[in-house]
């Protein structure tokens, strides 16, 4: 009889015990599909900044004049933007008055697949068209996500050559 009062009571510990590790199970779950979601947002903007810049790059290339040396430099110089940066993300100087470069930088900003935090101050390309810089393109995207605590940066890089 005594062993049998002992046993009273033991399965609804057993079940409060299971619950319990279901409900932590649960919660870990919902936690992990969270953080999951942040890092495919981060991975989204991401994507779309190497998108933005990759075109960037592109669209130089396609609306570069090729006539001569001194056109063709000219008219990369044309696509500077911001040449100034005053710390990682915060550029200043001269916008580029290249209706490519507006346009592109009002999608960055405000497009259908804009990046979130955006700002005109965040988007820049550098031009080097010296003897030792090879018609280097630099642009750099940032941004800032909704829950981000610091700006997020890309930066694309590439060689725009034409032949005469």
């Amino acid at each position: 009889m005594k062993s049998e009062n002992r046993q009273k009571g033991m399965l609804l510990v057993e079940v409060l015990v299971a619950l319990l590790l279901f409900v932590v199970g649960i919660l870990g779950l919902v936690k992990a599909m969270g953080i999951s979601q942040k890092a495919m947002a981060d991975t989204a903007s991401r994507s779309e900044s190497s998108t933005f810049a990759s075109d960037m790059v592109q669209k130089i290339r396609v609306a570069a004049d090729t006539s001569s040396l001194a056109a063709f430099q000219t008219s990369l110089q044309s696509f500077q933007h911001l040449e100034i940066s005053t710390s990682p993300c915060i550029f200043s100087g001269t916008p580029s008055a290249n209706a490519l470069v507006t346009a592109w930088a009002t999608d960055v900003q405000s497009g259908p697949h804009h990046l979130p935090g955006s700002s005109a101050s965040m988007q820049q390309i550098l031009v080097d068209t010296s003897a030792t810089g090879f018609n280097k393109i630099t642009v750099t995207v940032c941004w800032k996500g909704p829950n981000d605590t610091q700006l997020r940066r890309n930066t694309y890089s590439a060689y725009v050559n034409a032949n005469f």
